[in-house]
């Protein structure tokens, strides 16, 4: 399965995309970053991946930046884009345009939590759990269907910086999790619904505890 992964940063969850994809049954054809000082795009071009640095301040609006980015990625006959710390919010028309076709890792329990720094904000709410998501990804902010999520306790000690850690470590294994069901077409995305093994999944996706 042809994929594209977007990233704007240190790659973690790239990399471990990039050492599973034989066994996840995918293949990254190329690597996109807005930003072309990040050692994600160092760790694509360890492997000969081909990278892209499209950057967002070149571009007037965030409509004119999506019509680029798809001109970019065309000519990879891609099935799927995985966004594995883009921090840029694509454009409607983008959306749109693969839709059905986008997946997003966020490190919250959707629906809580969307935006940045959920981790100071599940602290500072002392909330009792806290965890990642991957979901597909529509117009709205971290607002698409849910396919699977693990959770974790926050622990007294817990800090920003731990929990990070933490969330981190649960990205790693849900996320090639995901994209396993889809290369193997277990999953099925329609109106904003998702079934895996022909069964409907519930709001929360499938859930790891």
């Amino acid at each position: 399965m042809p994929v594209a992964i977007f990233i704007s940063g240190h790659g973690s969850n790239l990399q471990i995309l990039i050492d599973q994809q034989h066994q996840l049954g995918i293949e990254i054809k190329v690597v996109l970053s807005n930003c072309a000082q990040v050692f994600g795009l160092m760790r694509a071009k360890k492997e000969n991946i081909p990278t892209i640095v499209l950057d967002h301040e070149a571009f007037t609006s965030r409509e004119t930046y999506g019509l680029a980015l798809k001109e970019m990625i065309l000519p990879f006959c891609i099935d799927y884009i995985v966004l594995a710390g883009f921090m840029r919010i694509l454009s409607a028309d983008f959306v749109r345009h693969y839709a059905g076709k986008i997946i997003n890792i966020h490190p919250s329990l959707l629906p809580q939590y969307k935006g940045l720094n959920t981790h100071q904000r599940v602290l500072e709410n002392q909330e009792a759990y806290h965890g990642a998501t991957v979901h597909f990804v529509t117009e709205k902010l971290d607002d698409g269907a849910n396919i699977i999520q693990a959770v974790l306790a926050v622990q007294p000690t817990d800090t920003v910086s731990t929990l990070a850690n933490r969330i981190q470590m649960i990205e790693h294994s849900i996320y090639p999790m995901a994209l396993s069901w889809l290369s193997e077409k277990r999953l099925k995305y329609e109106n904003n619904q998702v079934w895996l093994d022909y069964q409907l999944l519930p709001q929360s996706g499938w859930v790891i505890s």
